[in-house]
């Protein structure tokens, strides 16, 4: 039912697309709703034409269990993390923990705020399959950690984290747990988890178009802000702190002028592609409309099917065990093969995949992989051709 009714409100989907975790195939509704907002602007005045996002604040809020006020849209999912990370005020010397599996543009963001703020980043111990030993977390929270950051579902594999059993530790520990949701986010469960911040994106699992992506910071705190103040996020303080020398412009008071807004609008700056925030927000009530709970079933469900027609296939071994409740199923290439010449190859024969490079996570990969993930209307034929082109590479 989920896959009828997913295709039936598409009327155009690429042939052989199996590349949702990348970039899913928007509805029309979404397309409609965004060319719409595009004309009124137009014809009105861009600003004008501002739109209403109460409704899709709560309902994207509401996949994490937060409200409306806690979602800031952004320009994408590593926006959103240097945002959030980036105006985050830790001490120095600051203990951040992170596994081996965290995406590479998180990586390279951690190591240059360590670098200059004095942080110090420890590797948290994970399983094969990078999936986080809980005793050890529990043992690192204790010795001292001052923040977790962590992808649910990490791009490079289709293995989730046990994100509630995390978030609990973390919470008795009063530690701030950041959870990359970019990849599991109307794909994977994320109820319960408890997280003090959700880093998110429009265009994979959510169905919605690219160039947006999403704060939810259900755990604001005093010392959580923006890198920088924006007037679409801060407001001038109508009088000098205490402390503060009467009469001085506010350019030239030496301390803090501004205040943040209140909730997560801090994050939020003063433009944006907004016709790209009006499809994400018809995407995340579509969703809705299908049913959470059914679709994250579907989707492990195609997991489970595209991990027993294709482990294998070709000498290509899948990654992460066959019931992982996931759809994004990674593919190790035989030897001699290669993952990039591959995906090229199989999109000239209608199938589109995706490769998986070092860089992505590069203290978990060792060579690129294949990266397969069906949207919810991928019929079996669709597997089964892949299986057979990976037969006769």
């Amino acid at each position: 039912m989920i896959a009828e009714r997913w295709r039936a409100a598409r009327s155009s989907v690429p042939p052989g697309h199996l590349d949702a975790a990348g970039c899913n195939v928007p509805s029309d509704r979404v397309l409609d709703a965004m060319v719409s907002h595009l004309r009124r602007e137009r014809e009105r005045g861009g600003y004008a034409a501002v739109p209403g996002f109460t409704a899709p604040r709560s309902a994207l809020a509401a996949l994490t269990g937060a409200g409306a006020a806690d979602v800031a849209f952004l320009e994408s999912g590593t926006a959103a993390m240097a945002a959030l990370l980036g105006g985050w005020r830790l001490r120095p010397g600051a203990r951040v923990g992170f596994t081996r599996a965290e995406y590479g543009s998180t990586l390279m963001l951690l190591r240059r705020l360590a670098g200059e703020r004095g942080w110090t980043l420890a590797e948290l111990p994970a399983d094969d399959h990078a999936r986080l030993d809980l005793d050890a977390l529990s043992a690192a929270l204790r010795h001292g950690l001052d923040l977790v950051t962590l992808p649910h579902l990490p791009s490079h594999r289709g293995t989730a984290q046990p994100v509630r059993e995390i978030g609990r530790l973390c919470r008795e520990a009063g530690v701030p747990l950041v959870l990359d949701v970019c990849q599991s986010l109307g794909h994977v469960d994320v109820t319960g988890a408890g997280a003090t911040a959700y880093v998110g994106t429009s265009r994979k699992w959510l169905a919605g178009p690219r160039g947006v992506g999403f704060l939810i910071v259900p755990g604001l705190t005093g010392d959580m802000d923006a890198p920088a103040p924006t007037l679409g996020g801060h407001v001038w303080l109508p009088d000098p702190p205490p402390g503060m020398p009467p009469g001085m412009p506010p350019g030239m008071q030496p301390g803090p002028v501004t205040r943040p807004l209140p909730g997560a609008a801090r994050y939020e700056s003063s433009e944006s592609a907004v016709a790209a925030r009006v499809g994400l927000g018809v995407a995340v009530l579509e969703h809705h409309a299908l049913g959470p709970a059914e679709v994250r079933a579907h989707l492990a469900g195609l997991g489970a099917a595209a991990r027993h027609t294709l482990d294998g296939r070709g000498g290509w071994r899948v990654v992460e065990p066959y019931e992982e409740p996931s759809a994004v199923v990674t593919l190790r290439p035989p030897p001699g093969a290669d993952a990039v010449r591959t995906a090229a190859a199989a999109a000239g024969a209608g199938l589109l995949v995706s490769v998986a490079p070092v860089a992505r996570a590069p203290l978990d990969l060792r060579e690129p992989v294949l990266r397969v993930s069906p949207p919810p209307g991928t019929p079996q034929e669709t597997l089964d051709a892949l299986a057979r082109f990976l037969d006769g590479c």
